[in-house]
């Protein structure tokens, strides 16, 4: 089912008899049991106001053509979705319904914040049938219940996502990353969390173990200059310090926001979110022949493991939540999807649930951990 209009998605749902499962492009494998309904239908850039740093789209538009609307106008979406297609070995557009649905961010988050964050208004049909709008297409807005946070990150099973109104920001003259070289993680999260603590603006904290730590910064060019020097006088105690120049940059952030040192590779992928402090004891414990890289200063972890590996039974003496997001379909129903929640939060879950769709169609149990 892919309906053309808000009234035909809110029609379908409405007499529904049976599981939905919502899908934007169908690049990023969140997809709970059921009949599909897309939502690429629903595309097209409403309203772009750049002097206002505000675009409103439908939720079926294609991240690329967001992205090249904005950049004619040298402006961008600051938050860095991830692109899962190359990971997971999908195809289709990723559309920014999917985007917001899922709360993508990547590794600017540490710096601008998630992708919901950037959400001013939302238009969706919830799990009855009914059209809801809530948020507006301005910065300052006073609406009552934030139901734009609530949307973001609910992966569809609230309600179907049919237009986002959103904060766009200036793109940067530059940028320029530092790469430490340092392969321990203790040492690594060490130095991200001093770049980190810095005054000197850092955008991105990751680790890549073949390669070592490294920190972004972008902004006007003399600028970047200046605070690249003096933040590799703060980071040289860590070991040797390497310059990548924009282009070079550039292209490692895209590398670690896709995950690209696991595409191609076999064997489960998770995503666990952590304090960065516990990153490198977690990292440490991992499953012989594991692999990981780190984002958001430590707090991200990536882990390719055996298939069927229940990871979060290696970590469970932290705090944090993993998320199995590369898996076959046995793994995926054995182990779950998402992390289970502990029972008083998921009894609130489960009442919110049924406020926003009583009757169970968007109820996403296919994804839900076991």
């Amino acid at each position: 089912m892919t309906p053309q209009s808000e009234e035909e998605l809110a029609g379908m749902i409405a007499d529904a008899t049976t599981p939905l499962a919502v899908q934007g492009g169908g690049t990023r494998g969140f997809v709970a049991a059921g009949d599909v309904l897309c939502s690429a239908g629903l595309a097209g850039i409403r309203l772009y106001e750049p002097g206002a740093l505000t675009l409103v789209a439908g939720a079926g538009t294609p991240v690329a053509e967001i992205e090249a609307a904005l950049a004619a106008e040298n402006q961008r979406l600051a938050f860095e979705p991830m692109d899962h297609r190359a990971l997971l070995g999908t195809s289709g557009a990723p559309t920014i319904g999917g985007v917001m649905a899922a709360n993508i961010s990547g590794p600017r988050r540490i710096a601008v914040g998630a992708a919901r964050d950037f959400a001013l208004g939302v238009r969706f049909v919830d799990g009855a049938g009914r059209i809801v709008k809530n948020g507006g297409r301005v910065m300052k807005n006073v609406t009552g219940y934030d139901l734009v946070k609530l949307m973001c990150g609910s992966f569809g099973t609230l309600g179907v996502l049919s237009e986002i109104s959103m904060k766009v920001l200036p793109a940067p003259e530059t940028e320029a990353t530092l790469v430490i070289g340092t392969g321990v993680a203790e040492q690594a999260v060490a130095a991200l969390s001093r770049g980190l603590g810095s005054p000197f603006e850092v955008t991105g904290a990751a680790f890549l173990p073949d390669r070592g730590a490294v920190v972004r910064i972008e902004g006007f060019e003399t600028s970047v200059a200046y605070r690249l020097e003096a933040l590799e006088g703060v980071l040289g105690s860590f070991g040797a310090v390497e310059r990548l120049d924009a282009q070079a940059s550039q292209a490692l952030w895209r590398d670690v926001r896709d995950v690209q040192p696991f595409v191609g590779r076999s064997g489960d992928v998770w995503r666990v979110s952590v304090k960065p402090s516990d990153a490198p004891c977690i990292v440490n414990g991992l499953p012989d022949g594991a692999e990981y890289m780190l984002d958001w200063g430590g707090g991200l972890i990536w882990v390719l493991c055996a298939a069927g590996t229940d990871l979060r039974a290696r970590i469970a003496p932290f705090a944090g939540h993993a998320t199995l997001v590369r898996a076959d379909a046995d793994v995926r129903a054995r182990l779950g999807v998402f992390q289970p929640e502990a029972p008083a939060l998921a009894a609130l879950t489960d009442g919110v649930r049924a406020r926003f769709d009583p009757r169970g169609v968007l109820t996403g149990r296919g994804m839900k951990a076991a």
